[in-house]
């Protein structure tokens, strides 16, 4: 299982992704550009010392992503989704990509999806936080393909 962030402008989203990558033991892959510069202090202080721990790829834009990346599907979390995260089956070789936090994923993302998962919330709230919704997706992924090492 892997994150992906596509385009994220908030720092702090990324350090917190890092400690989900360090913490969990997964790849994280950032598909540029960013809203931010990658020596930016807010995320380095999101991060703390889990940067070294983590696995950060680097993505120059979409397409190399898309070259780059490991086989296996691509989930696509997204407040326009059809699958709900509770009813969703999740492989152990899922990416699961998230938009950015200020317009979400553009339609040729959604397009190259395998599977839409929106995580359910009230109805009168908006959307979570990046990085929280990351967390959640990425626990369940774990969770329901026997991932998790637990202490």
């Amino acid at each position: 299982m892997r994150l992906a962030l596509f385009q994220p402008a908030i720092p702090q989203n990324v350090g917190a992704s890092i400690r989900l990558s360090a913490c969990f033991g997964v790849d994280l892959h950032v598909i540029e550009p960013t809203g931010f510069h990658f020596d930016d202090r807010a995320m380095k202080r999101a991060a703390l010392d889990y940067g070294p721990l983590s696995h950060l790829t680097r993505h120059a834009d979409w397409d190399a992503f898309q070259r780059d990346r490991s086989p296996g599907r691509l989930i696509l979390f997204t407040t326009k989704g059809a699958t709900p995260l509770n009813a969703f089956a999740f492989q152990p070789d899922d990416t699961l990509l998230f938009g950015s936090e200020t317009s979400g994923a553009p339609d040729h993302v959604h397009a190259a999806a395998d599977a839409r998962v929106v995580i359910p919330i009230r109805p009168e709230a908006r959307s979570l936080n990046l990085s929280v919704s990351a967390g959640m997706a990425l626990w369940e992924g774990l969770r329901q393909t026997g991932g998790l090492t637990l202490r």
